[in-house]
């Protein structure tokens, strides 16, 4: 870290969250001492905004971000999980501004390091900060979640962006116990850090850190636009937990992998899941001293939830260390304690 200036990747503007907005922030308007002093803080910058950087950004803009300079603890503690060493080849997923593939050379060499980024704009861009800093791995323009296979076999796949399950490719163009870093995530933002070996058979196995961290969503794997959300009554029934329960960091990973294709809302009378493939939805309410749950359409989403949440509160309600991950790439279930233990399938 010491070998990789951070300021050369962040460019001459980032974005500051203001309320419901991103407000473009400029060096050249805060000077370079104060510019330094933001650079260095342990903090992500959002750098692009539904598509539009902060460099070009003529006032605030809405939305949400589309990439970052994420946070430098969170890029060494990946790599930190990835236990990359020296002479690996590795393929990193999602160049970004750059910071984390320099930093990827800086410990492994350029010819070790090859890193794909979807958006053409930030690959010019990264691989313009990346000659600034003296640093030339094999950079390529394209799909991440398809790997790279024009440099494949990688000792290691490492992803700064999540996924809401391993991408086949990731496992045909690894070497024999190979292994993948990535962030399990999904609609309801819920997400957990993982580090597979694949075995002789093809399948990876591997266990979630403790880390309640996350990165974006692959853009392949964020959610389709959904309409304005109108509630409907449906069937109704008290609750046996308190939806509360999912602002626990663990609580809300169940929840989506019990309902992977539901987003959460949270209101001021309680959450509301949606389903974004069917339109079913469940919404609670308070009740007296309990909430009563509002479930319409071909799916009982509350229903899921309770059901998982219950599971998970049979072993002990356990942080993500305790959850582990089996995967092909065509089968892919996250577990707790063991593969015997509550499982759950990923939407492969």
């Amino acid at each position: 870290m010491a070998a990789v200036p951070r300021e050369l990747f962040l460019g001459p503007a980032v974005y500051r969250p203001a309320g419901s907005q991103w407000v473009p922030v400029r060096r050249a308007q805060v000077g370079d001492d104060a510019w330094l002093r933001m650079v260095y803080v342990d903090q992500t910058w959002v750098t692009q905004v539904e598509g539009r950087d902060a460099v070009d950004a003529t006032g605030p803009v809405s939305g949400n971000p589309t990439s970052s300079a994420t946070l430098p603890s969170l890029v060494t503690r990946t790599a930190q999980v990835a236990a990359l060493r020296p002479g690996q080849k590795v393929l990193e997923v999602g160049t970004g501004t750059g910071y984390s593939t320099a930093l990827l050379t800086q410990r492994l060499g350029a010819e070790n390091v090859v890193s794909i980024e979807y958006d053409t704009g930030l690959a010019s861009t990264a691989a313009a900060h990346l000659h600034a800093a003296g640093c030339a791995p094999v950079l390529a323009v394209g799909d991440g979640l398809q790997g790279c296979p024009e440099h494949a076999d990688y000792d290691a796949v490492i992803a700064t962006c999540a996924v809401r399950s391993l991408p086949p490719s990731w496992f045909w163009q690894l070497n024999d116990a190979g292994t993948i870093t990535t962030t399990i995530s999904g609609w309801m933002l819920a997400a957990g850090l993982l580090h597979l070996t694949l075995d002789n058979e093809g399948t990876a196995h591997g266990r979630f850190t403790g880390d309640t961290i996350s990165y974006m969503l692959a853009r392949p794997h964020e959610r389709p636009p959904s309409p304005t959300f109108f509630r409907q009554g449906g069937h109704t029934r008290p609750t046996r937990l308190s939806p509360d329960i999912l602002e626990q960091w663990a609580a809300r990973f169940v929840a989506q992998l019990a309902a992977p294709s539901a987003e959460l809302l949270t209101t001021s009378t309680g959450i509301v899941l949606r389903d974004v493939a069917t339109g079913s939805q469940a919404w609670t309410e308070p009740d007296g001293e309990g909430w009563t749950v509002h479930q319409h359409g071909p799916l009982r989403l509350w229903d899921q939830v309770e059901s998982a949440l219950d599971a998970w509160h049979a072993t002990g309600a356990p942080d993500l260390t305790e959850f582990g991950m089996t995967a092909t790439p065509f089968d892919q279930t996250v577990w707790i304690g063991s593969p015997s233990g509550p499982t759950w399938r990923l939407p492969v």
